[in-house]
């Protein structure tokens, strides 16, 4: 049970951040409302809870074909993550599709929310420039996460 408790703080955590964070950028207040909801069914809460804590509620990361499973069902039950709008093809091609500006806004208080959540620090463009080589985005999405971005 307090490994469950512990989940609980961060996730709600997670989520005032977000909130604060997609305040301070303009983000839609009903994306931020019912950012990451799915969090709370049993297919990611049970995965992502025995991935990230112990029985005892320490922390720990301990990956496993259930919480990959249940990432992947995050992902694609979440259009603020970027992974949704990837469009692999027949072929072997992938191509990442423009996304609609209220997710992409909701993708960086996303990204803002974990940072503080998981630091305590907003360091959004820190991280995004460490990674921004990983993330997928078309052209037109990378622009205005750019622009979002000089903002903060």
């Amino acid at each position: 049970m307090k490994r469950f408790w512990s989940y609980l703080k961060y996730v709600v955590r997670h989520k005032w951040f977000v909130l604060v964070a997609g305040n301070r950028i303009g983000a839609s207040y009903w994306r931020l409302l019912i950012h990451d909801a799915s969090k709370f069914l049993p297919s990611e809460w049970l995965p992502y809870s025995r991935t990230f804590y112990k029985p005892d509620g320490s922390n720990q990361y301990v990956e496993s074909p259930e919480f990959n499973m249940a990432w992947l069902m995050h992902q694609h039950r979440n259009k603020h993550h970027w992974q949704y709008w990837i469009l692999k093809m027949d072929c072997g091609l992938v191509e990442p599709l423009p996304m609609p500006t209220k997710y992409i806004y909701e993708m960086v208080a996303d990204w803002m929310g974990a940072g503080r959540a998981i630091t305590g620090k907003w360091e959004v463009r820190e991280w995004y420039e460490k990674n921004k080589n990983e993330i997928l985005l078309s052209k037109r999405t990378k622009l205005m996460v750019e622009f979002i971005l000089k903002e903060v």
